[in-house]
C-alpha cells in the first residue's frame, strides 16, 4: 500500500468572504498564502492549509493558466468539524483569545488520554476545535 504523508488541505464553505477571512486573520492568526473573489488559503501550520471557499463559486472546472492543469468543481453546504493542534500550555491564552474577541466556548473535553478541546464556531457555524496532544494516540 502507498504511504500516505498527512492531511495536507481542509476546505470550509463560506457565506461573506470578507466577514470568514477577517475571523480567521483577527481570532485565529492565520495568516493568508493568497486569495481571490472566490478563495482564500490560510497557513494552518505544520505544513497545513485551511482553505475557504465562496459557497456557489466552485461550481464550474478551474483551468490553470499555461497547460497547468484543472480543478474539478467542488463545494459543500452545511456546518462541518475541523480541529486545530495546540500546545497544552497555549491553552489559556486561546481562552483569553477567544473570550476578548467575543467568541462563546461551546464546550470542552478532558480526553482520557490527557487531551484537552476547547469547541467554539466560525462566523458560518462551523464548529472549531482547539486540541492539545493526548486527543487521538497518534496525536
Amino acid at each position: 500500500m502507498p504511504a500516505l504523508n498527512g492531511v495536507l488541505e481542509t476546505a470550509l464553505y463560506v457565506e461573506d468572504m470578507s466577514r470568514a477571512q477577517a475571523f480567521f486573520e483577527g481570532v485565529m492568526g492565520l495568516a493568508p498564502f493568497t486569495s481571490d473573489h472566490r478563495f482564500t488559503a490560510f497557513d494552518a501550520g505544520a505544513g497545513s492549509v485551511l482553505l475557504l471557499f465562496l459557497r456557489g463559486e466552485t461550481l464550474e472546472t478551474v483551468t490553470l493558466p499555461d497547460g497547468m492543469g484543472t480543478i474539478p468543481p467542488h463545494d459543500g453546504a452545511g456546518r462541518v468539524h475541523m480541529a486545530f493542534a495546540i500546545a497544552a500550555a497555549e491553552l489559556g491564552a486561546w481562552e483569553a483569545q477567544l473570550r476578548d474577541h467575543g467568541i462563546e466556548i461551546e464546550g470542552r473535553t478532558h480526553w482520557p488520554r490527557g487531551g484537552e478541546s476547547l469547541y467554539f464556531r466560525d462566523p458560518d457555524g462551523h464548529l472549531l476545535e482547539l486540541a492539545t496532544p493526548g486527543v487521538w494516540p497518534n496525536y
